[in-house]
């Protein structure tokens, strides 16, 4: 439960996650030292001189006690104790401090209060508000009395140099990691960029580099690339060899066809047109999303350009007002978006009446949208349609309206991948029949 709790507040980058594994260590290794330092040498170093100091006072008290009254107490202290550098002087009792005076980070402070506390008999008060002068406040035969002295008696002169030194040093480690550590991720971030711009159908270069471990990773990246560059250009070859190939023998059948007089000809030649586009279709398929070069393109126009030449088809389709906020151009293939959105109208016409196409563009994301009034597609069936060669019976049936392969919906899929993107099938509100929407990320 704490590990899932804590795991919301971690770094998710690799950058971050690493800073922290280099940071965590150091904050805590200086944190032990600062702690041990305090604790064991220099709180030993100011006790030892405290002690030091006690005994001197012990002598200024027993001086202050032969005193005859309060004013000969600091001539007789600087007569018989002048090497020991003390001044004394008599306060009276309003002029007593109420309590310790010192500042909040003195560390050092704190230990000789305890001491005085604990050690000297009168003891009133302790102000070390004077970085340089150590005043002591306490109680004789004669009344109160004040003993100033050097601060550096009774603490170790310049505590402070052992923390520069090792927060100083430790922020310069720290700061030469990190650049160690960048050059260590570059690396292993090209490769990232290098998989997410194939993924989304582009090519860019790529040499390994960095470590052992991560030139392993780019070189096995680069020969996957390379094989599934090869797979994409045979099964290109093959598919377009084969229907360039069928073409020669369906042109040859319809010329013979278009010479005969016979009443059973209007039938064949349908059947040669349903092969004709089939093929067509196979053609369109084997092109996949891999046509042409990406570009920045005005969706709103290229949109508008794709319903008029389905208009002009005699299709019965319509272009809505365009939504979002979004400006600009995004990077596309022409070509492959294209035939994206006109295999998406073809299917919405062939199985509805009518089709309506909008397109949505945010500062994120650009969404187009076909919808028809058709049957539509159950939900459950959604994933199956998408899949190449699949046709839904009755709602998709082969003979309505031409028939088709079941390559419509692939090819569509295959391009809103191709473009880093995913087609959506759902339910449309306007119409009532099926709603596809391609989603790509700006």
């Amino acid at each position: 439960m704490f590990f899932t709790w804590l795991k919301r507040y971690m770094p998710r980058g690799i950058y971050g996650r690493a800073a922290l594994i280099l940071l965590l260590p150091v904050v805590i290794l200086q944190l032990v030292v600062t702690v041990i330092f305090a604790q064991r040498n220099y709180e030993g170093v100011t006790t030892q001189m405290t002690e030091t100091v006690l005994r001197e006072v012990a002598l200024v008290l027993n001086v202050a006690e032969d005193a005859a009254s309060p004013d000969d107490i600091a001539p007789m202290v600087t007569e018989r104790l002048a090497p020991l550098m003390m001044g004394v002087m008599s306060v009276s009792p309003d002029g007593l401090p109420d309590q310790n005076s010192l500042s909040w980070y003195d560390y050092s402070g704190r230990v000789m209060i305890k001491l005085f506390n604990a050690r000297l008999p009168g003891f009133l008060a302790l102000d070390l508000t004077d970085p340089g002068t150590v005043h002591l406040f306490t109680d004789t035969d004669r009344g109160p009395i004040k003993i100033s002295f050097d601060r550096r008696r009774i603490s170790a002169a310049n505590p402070h140099q052992l923390f520069v030194y090792t927060f100083t040093f430790g922020f310069l480690m720290t700061l030469i990691s990190f650049v160690y550590l960048r050059n260590q991720l570059r690396p292993i971030k090209r490769l990232a960029r290098a998989a997410e711009a194939f993924g989304r159908g582009r090519h860019i270069p790529y040499t390994p580099a960095g470590a052992v471990e991560v030139r392993a990773a780019g070189s096995a990246f680069v020969d996957m690339r390379a094989r599934i560059e090869r797979h994409i250009e045979q099964r290109t070859l093959m598919l377009s060899g084969v229907s360039h190939d069928l073409r020669t023998p369906l042109t040859r059948m319809r010329l013979s066809l278009s010479m005969m007089d016979d009443d059973e000809v209007g039938p064949l030649l349908q059947d040669v047109s349903d092969m004709q586009r089939m093929l067509d279709e196979f053609l369109d398929f084997a092109k996949g999303a891999a046509e042409g070069e990406f570009e920045k393109l005005d969706t709103h126009v290229l949109l508008k350009d794709a319903v008029a030449e389905a208009q002009r088809a005699g299709r019965n389709v319509t272009l809505l007002p365009s939504e979002g906020e979004g400006e600009g151009t995004v990077r596309l293939r022409k070509g492959a978006i294209l035939r994206a959105v006109d295999n998406l109208i073809s299917n919405a016409v062939r199985y509805g009446t009518q089709a309506e196409v909008s397109v949505m563009l945010t500062d994120k994301t650009l969404r187009i949208r076909v919808e028809d009034d058709g049957p539509g597609i159950p939900e459950e069936r959604r994933l199956e349609a998408v899949r190449p060669f699949s046709r839904l019976d009755p709602a998709r049936s082969q003979n309505k309206g031409g028939g088709g392969v079941g390559l419509g919906l692939a090819i569509a899929t295959d391009i809103a991948r191709a473009h880093g993107g995913v087609l959506r099938l759902g339910v449309s509100e306007r119409l009532g029949g099926l709603r596809a929407d391609i989603v790509i990320a700006r």
